[in-house]
């Protein structure tokens, strides 16, 4: 569709709509995000979602993962839950610069997610095969003795179903509490489809089966210092860009969201009547970020 046709078209009444490019207000906002996405720095270019993707537009993974605020409550969420399970912990203090390049880290997940929900298939099965590959070399000793890999599939379950429903509970909590379950259960079921290309075993397919996935999960999980230090780090982390009041607001939010049994585990309150604001500032971000992000 050329430039002409985007900018002018006709309402179902006949009548001719105007569309304007963004405002200089909207680009700042856009601007923002992406150098908040990029360690700082604004990228120089941008590229749109594929018509080839692995997902097809307007799908729930698309909306869930477009939701920036969601997403980011959501990721400090999956985390944390993701610190609790033994060998997926390990795998972090052995092989990671978690606590020196914190930002990175953060950057390189959003871009897999960005890459596998909204690039042409072919880039995101590249980036799928990238950490296949990675996860080939991550290999160790618990403190128990036990043997760890990150190529083992319960553990990449686990990591697997933290995520997906921590990002499905920060677009349920901040953009669209009244999602049909059925929406809800199909995100599951193309989450899935990544899952498995991961080598996860079990993924879920639907929100029973999450739910039952997590439940089943819970004898497994394990609290440790270094689980609750990293937490702490996680909620102390500061990314350029990003004013303080509002990471704040975030990480309480991701904290709000936690099962109890977590918030326990890792050392954390819940939010008392500090979660007011942290709630009211980020619904407020992200009814901004959806309004300068709308493409029409």
């Amino acid at each position: 569709m050329d430039f002409q046709t985007r900018v002018t078209r006709y309402s179902c009444k006949g009548t001719m709509e105007r569309r304007t490019p963004l405002d200089p207000l909207r680009n700042a906002i856009l601007q923002q995000v992406r150098a908040a996405f990029n360690q700082g720095k604004v990228p120089t270019s941008h590229t749109p979602p594929s018509d080839e993707a692995l997902f097809v537009k307007d799908s729930p993974i698309r909306m869930v993962h477009a939701d920036v605020t969601g997403m980011m409550i959501g990721g400090i969420r999956g985390l944390f839950l993701q610190m609790l399970h033994p060998a997926a912990l390990q795998g972090v203090l052995d092989y990671s610069n978690f606590r020196e390049d914190a930002e990175g880290r953060f950057h390189r997940t959003a871009q897999f997610i960005s890459v596998t929900t909204f690039g042409h298939r072919e880039r995101a099965q590249e980036a799928i095969d990238r950490v296949n590959q990675i996860h080939t070399k991550i290999t160790g000793t618990l403190p128990d003795g036990t043997p760890y890999s990150a190529t083992d599939p319960r553990t990449l379950a686990w990591v697997h179903i933290a995520e997906a429903s921590s990002f499905l509970e920060g677009y349920l909590r901040h953009a669209r509490p009244d999602m049909p379950r059925a929406q809800q259960d199909e995100y599951y079921a193309q989450m899935a489809v990544i899952g498995r290309a991961l080598h996860a075993d079990p993924v879920p397919t639907n929100v029973a089966e999450a739910n039952a996935i997590l439940r089943e999960f819970r004898q497994e999980l394990t609290t440790s210092k270094e689980a609750r230090e990293i937490a702490q780090f996680v909620l102390a982390i500061r990314p350029r860009g990003f004013p303080a009041a509002l990471q704040q607001a975030i990480g309480a939010e991701a904290v709000l969201l936690l099962p109890p049994f977590a918030r326990s585990m890792l050392g954390l309150s819940r939010p008392g009547l500090a979660a007011f604001p942290a709630r009211a500032t980020t619904w407020g971000l992200g009814k901004t970020l959806r309004w300068a992000m709308r493409q029409g």
